[in-house]
């Protein structure tokens, strides 16, 4: 059993189609193909039904994905703490996955403008938040960039650990304009909204699971919003992954707003509710070690701090 097979099958469950997983994963269809075929030979078990469009997991498939996530998750945990150290000047970053995409980059590039070039190292997101957390109170990285609500609280020394609060984002249910609920087709658009009012109407839902971020703070908001019934049809703890497949009309799914716009603006996604009261307003922000760290970071610290305090006075 090859690392790579498990995952080729997780890019395969976030996207649904043999040819998109094959492009993301940089290699041809048929290649692909057969790499998840050896995958379901050496466990014995069929893990996806081709007889559909977009593929669909097989319940051994449904049964298999966490096991698969966590063993990546393990095994690069597993190289990070024992290969040598990172090349010195390296700022290291833990950071949720979304994070790494839609808001890292441009952010990064404002700190250079601001104060030199830094040279970053990002670890690989572990999926949870304590998992993500390991890393900055483990020494592994320098900072730790991840999203932050009221309902969500991190486990942190205060004493320890200092925090700037370098963005804002919100999370927004989203849902393709058509999908299929309940055997008929359904208009995307406020479907959430219906269905409060419908209890019967059982809505589609691609979940973040229970250990994300994400998956924990819905799980709050749950709590304290007018109920509807969900019926979990995915799960994922990657935003991207869950929007590949909102999309194809997979189901409703809350997602970072940066990350969806561009979808929404082709109007591929639709708000799926037109109460504000579902969406959570986010802080984007940075952990670091309260102490003196090396040189880089304090420079970045204080970079990102001069950033902020710009941004604030600018009309």
């Amino acid at each position: 059993m090859e690392i790579k097979w498990l995952e080729d099958f997780v890019t395969l469950a976030d996207t649904s189609s043999f040819s998109r997983a094959a492009e993301l994963r940089n290699v041809t269809q048929s290649a692909f193909s057969r790499r998840i075929k050896q995958l379901e030979g050496w466990l014995g078990a069929t893990l996806i039904s081709r007889a559909t469009m977009p593929a669909e997991l097989t319940p051994a498939g449904r049964s298999f994905l966490p096991v698969a996530q966590e063993a990546i998750r393990t095994f690069y945990a597993a190289r990070e703490a024992l290969r040598p150290s990172h090349e010195p000047g390296l700022v290291r970053f833990a950071a949720l996955h979304t994070l790494t995409v839609t808001f890292f980059p441009q952010w990064l590039k404002a700190l250079e403008t601001a104060g030199g070039a830094f040279s970053t190292s990002l670890l690989p997101d572990r999926g949870g938040i304590e998992a993500n957390l390991d890393a900055l109170i483990g020494d592994e990285a320098d900072f730790f960039l991840t999203y932050a609500h009221p309902e969500v609280p991190f486990h942190l020394d205060r004493g320890r650990f200092a925090s700037l609060t370098v963005a804002h984002d919100r999370l927004i249910p989203l849902a393709a304009p058509r999908l299929a609920v309940a055997g008929s087709e359904q208009k995307g658009l406020n479907l959430i909204d219906r269905a409060v009012a419908q209890p019967r109407l059982a809505v589609p839902y691609l979940s973040y699971g229970f250990n994300s971020f994400f998956g924990v703070a819905l799980s709050r908001l749950f709590l304290r919003r007018p109920p509807f019934r969900r019926r979990t049809t995915h799960e994922n703890t990657i935003s991207a992954g869950l929007m590949t497949m909102a999309v194809t009309g997979a189901g409703v799914c809350w997602l970072p707003e940066s990350l969806a716009r561009d979808e929404m603006e082709a109007g591929r996604l639709v708000p799926a509710s037109a109460d504000e009261g579902w969406n959570l307003d986010l802080e984007i922000r940075l952990y670091r070690h309260a102490g003196s760290r090396s040189g880089r970071v304090e420079d970045l610290w204080r970079t990102a701090g001069r950033v902020l305090e710009a941004s604030a006075v600018r009309p």
